[in-house]
């Protein structure tokens, strides 16, 4: 049945575009209220909207009446303006925005457009994924999960939900074998698909929702169900790897090639997962997808949304990035009272790389954290090179002999092949290369794909070869070598000069005929064990790809009142469950676990961390937990050393500089204190609307058209927003900054001071004060131009509290004129 109805789908499409042209999806908002903000008013229909940060209860009679209304109010639209057959709705979005998502013709949007009761018509747009060790170095099993009930109990009846790319369900940081049976969660209502090749279920109590959202993709006919699977199972790896680092069990063996990496967990190894299967391999994800994938998550009763996906660039069709169906959606999620962290984006290290722009979520940036591999090549004259491997040595003492791959050809056509880099063996000489160490070299094509260390290795297996080294020799700027774990001794040397070494004394030790045939191989070497991690002190650093800002508030680039990052997790190296299907990254093509890069695995630590929060302090608003966590963050690495920044020098080599919080954010992220912080900076959905009521180049009707609110109050300023930062783009002489806080634990006598660089000066007031348990007090910090550089001065506004809570908030300004 269901082929029947993806058929009929296609047709119609086709039809489509014979009657109308091309046609492509729109993202439609319409007037009315959605549910989450419905206050009444229709007949025969009451109220649903609920106060800032609570849940609605989506099960509830009043709630589904009315939902049913709103889709009713999008297919009569539809059918009274263009026949039937000539259009697709894919998705009625009825919790977060009210409106839809359409296949038209490029006439039928125009009619749209001026069709009475609509709101905006926006063209969909892509998304992209935003490409263990760190539950130790983040402290968890010590001092955060005893305060639980321990590992077993971290997370207990917390639902996170990833919208990425579906999950294995039969992977052991999912499975519940040998585990406490995860009973019913009445809050929770999402549901399970089923897989359609086994008919079983995709959840197991552990996975407890399990749907996938393709509409978009499939009318765009970007997917393919032979690779992209029309079922929430994971043909990417990503969605696994994202959805372990967040909730995957504790304790589960890391092995490949049987060794053993070390134990994997999940930052909330007992919270429950919820699966919005809507990013696909070759392709991404559309955001139509994404929204109903949301607007769903939202329904379900998720406590927590971990978005590792964020758009290609600042969105074109609005006028801010604040604005548009995605962030619009997720602004409702977080008035429903769900958390949101959604990856910073991986275009770092240069300014206003960001892709997540808005106060009302988390945006992540990825750390170094302090495990690093390395391994090393002993050449027979006894020089060392350094270089990338996680491989067992050649064997004990023995050294081997250098055999190099345009050496051993069967026969010289097979050039076109590019055998150097070692992908085939077919095309290299068994014979020569039995018992020896196999050179390769590092082509183009492990740049783009189509090359991997882990298929060196298996020609280097196949041809008999005790080992095998992958040498660089000439480098792109900017090029990142991460180590790759393989069964086979083997190293990868990244240095250019380096290389050369090993080139020159092989081609010393190597004796030729007059036709430049080998008639001896006579360089030796033997391969170091690069299976144990080496610890550094000197982290976290943040890593060179981890998108930075200012953040931006239109596609013009003007700067933001509004810090963003907001927070630096691991998002280096990470160790994660993978879809044996995933195709994601070549070098773990069919394997169990990966070891990846990206701000896409710094979001689901956050989100983990936030359920473990969500957990002790089940009332708190998302902006609570935001605030926990950004207020108790740390900006020194393990050494007491201010963190650094991995940048790009004048001569395009990486160099480590002091980073700032356009790097980091608050810093980086501290689970232990985030669990206890004393005072919150909240907010809720009536401030969020101040924030963009305020912010320059905005219109009211832009925001009514995407809120349903009208702009009935003013900050001033957008900084006067209470975030636990304080951030002014351009300040003008003297400006004063006004913020409150809420004391979460027993009253506490706060001292409060500031500091900051000196072209801007900066006064607190009141220098202390004394809060009860419970209670919100005001503070004020006043910022003033001294001289005028051109760029951001730096500062803080630090508070000690007499039992013993520290709150430390960032202070970044840009001063115009005195």
């Amino acid at each position: 049945m269901k082929l029947l109805v993806e058929f009929g789908c296609v047709f119609m499409i086709l039809l489509s575009i014979v009657l109308y042209g091309e046609a492509e999806v729109y993202i439609v908002t319409v007037e009315g209220e959605p549910i989450i903000s419905y206050t009444g008013g229709i007949d025969g229909f009451e109220a649903t909207a609920v106060e800032s940060d609570e849940k609605i209860d989506t099960s509830s009679e009043l709630v589904t009446s009315y939902a049913r209304h709103l889709e009713k109010r999008h297919d009569m639209l539809l059918g009274m303006l263009f026949e039937s057959g000539t259009y697709t709705k894919l998705y009625s979005y009825r919790h977060l925005i009210n409106g839809f998502a359409v296949h038209l013709s490029p006439e039928q949007v125009e009619t749209l457009r001026h069709a009475p009761g609509v709101k905006s018509v926006e063209r969909d747009w892509k998304v992209r994924r935003l490409t263990t060790h760190t539950p130790q170095f983040l402290g968890l099993p010590t001092s955060v999960w005893p305060t639980g009930g321990g590992c077993d109990r971290a997370g207990e009846d917390i639902v996170i939900g990833f919208v990425d790319s579906g999950i294995d369900p039969h992977h052991p940081s999912f499975t519940t074998h040998n585990t406490e049976p995860y009973g019913p969660l009445a809050k929770y209502r999402g549901k399970c698909e089923v897989d359609p090749k086994t008919k079983k279920s995709f959840c197991n109590g552990k996975i407890i929702g399990a749907q996938h959202f393709a509409q978009a993709a499939i009318a765009s006919g970007n997917f393919n169900p032979s690779i992209d699977f029309a079922s929430p199972l994971d043909g990417d790896g990503h969605g696994s790897h994202t959805a372990s680092i967040a909730a995957g069990r504790n304790g589960i063996p890391v092995r490949l090639y049987g060794h053993e990496f070390g134990k994997a967990s999940g930052m909330a190894p007992r919270a429950r997962i919820a699966v919005y299967k809507a990013l696909y391999r070759l392709f991404g994800g559309f955001v139509a997808d994404v929204v109903a994938a949301l607007d769903q998550a939202v329904h379900d009763g998720v406590d927590i949304l971990s978005l590792s996906v964020g758009p290609n660039g600042p969105p074109a069709a609005t006028k801010t990035t604040f604005l548009n169906p995605f962030d619009a959606t997720l602004l409702g999620a977080v008035k429903a009272g769900v958390f949101v962290a959604q990856a910073a984006g991986n275009g770092g290290p240069f300014p206003k790389s960001l892709v997540s722009y808005s106060p009302w979520i988390v945006s992540v940036a990825a750390a170094i954290d302090d495990r690093r591999y390395k391994n090393h090549l002993t050449l027979g004259n006894g020089k060392i090179l350094a270089g990338l491997g996680l491989s067992p040595s050649t064997h004990l003492n023995g050294t081997f002999t250098l055999v190099a791959a345009n050496d051993v050809l069967l026969d010289s056509s097979v050039m076109k092949y590019s055998p150097t880099d070692c992908q085939r063996p077919e095309v290299l000489n068994k014979n020569l290369i039995k018992g020896k160490i196999l050179l390769c070299g590092y082509s183009y094509n492990f740049v783009v794909g189509t090359a991997s260390m882990k298929k060196v290795s298996e020609t280097a297996k196949a041809l008999g070869a005790v080992g095998f080294v992958l040498c660089v020799e000439n480098v792109s700027p900017g090029t990142k070598f991460d180590p790759v774990p393989v069964g086979l001794p083997g190293v990868l040397i990244t240095d250019v000069r380096k290389s050369k070494e090993l080139i020159d004394y092989y081609n010393i030790s190597t004796t030729r005929d007059w036709t430049g045939r080998v008639k001896s191989f006579k360089g030796t070497g033997k391969i170091g064990d690069g299976l144990k991690p080496i610890l550094y002190k000197s982290a976290p650093q943040v890593a060179l790809f981890s998108a930075r800002g200012p953040n931006i508030r239109d596609f013009s680039f003007q700067e933001a009142d509004l810090l963003k990052p907001d927070i630096l997790a691991p998002g280096s190296l990470i160790w994660g469950a993978w879809s044996r299907n995933g195709t994601d990254e070549p070098n773990y093509d069919g394997e169990g676990f990966a070891m990846v890069s990206g701000t896409s695995m710094a979001a689901p630590h956050i989100a983990g961390i936030a359920a473990l929060i969500k957990q002790k302090h089940p009332r708190w608003s998302p902006a609570a937990i935001k605030s926990a966590l950004l207020t108790t963050t740390t900006t020194l690495d393990r050494g007491g050393n201010p963190i650094l920044s991995q940048q790009y020098s004048e001569t395009e080599a990486m160099k480590l500089v002091k980073a700032t919080p356009f790097d980091y954010g608050n810093g980086h992220v501290n689970p232990r204190a985030a669990l206890d912080p004393g005072l919150i900076f909240d907010a809720g959905y009536k401030d969020y609307l101040g924030f963009l009521c305020t912010t320059p180049g905005i219109d009211v009707h832009e925001i009514k058209k995407y809120t349903n609110s009208p702009c009935n109050r003013t900050m001033g300023h957008p900084y006067n927003l209470n975030t636990p930062s304080i951030t002014v783009s351009h300040l003008v002489r003297t400006q004063t900054i006004t913020r409150k806080v809420t004391n979460v634990a027993k009253e506490e006598t706060y001292v409060l001071t500031a500091r900051m660089q000196p072209a801007v000066a900066i006064e607190i007031t009141p220098p202390a004060m004394t809060i009860r348990a419970g209670a919100s007090r005001r503070f004020t910090v006043t910022l003033t131009v001294r001289s005028v550089t051109g760029t951001y001065s730096f500062g803080e506004v630090l508070m000690k509290g007499s039992r013993g809570h520290k709150v430390r908030i960032p202070v970044q300004a840009n001063g115009y004129s005195r």
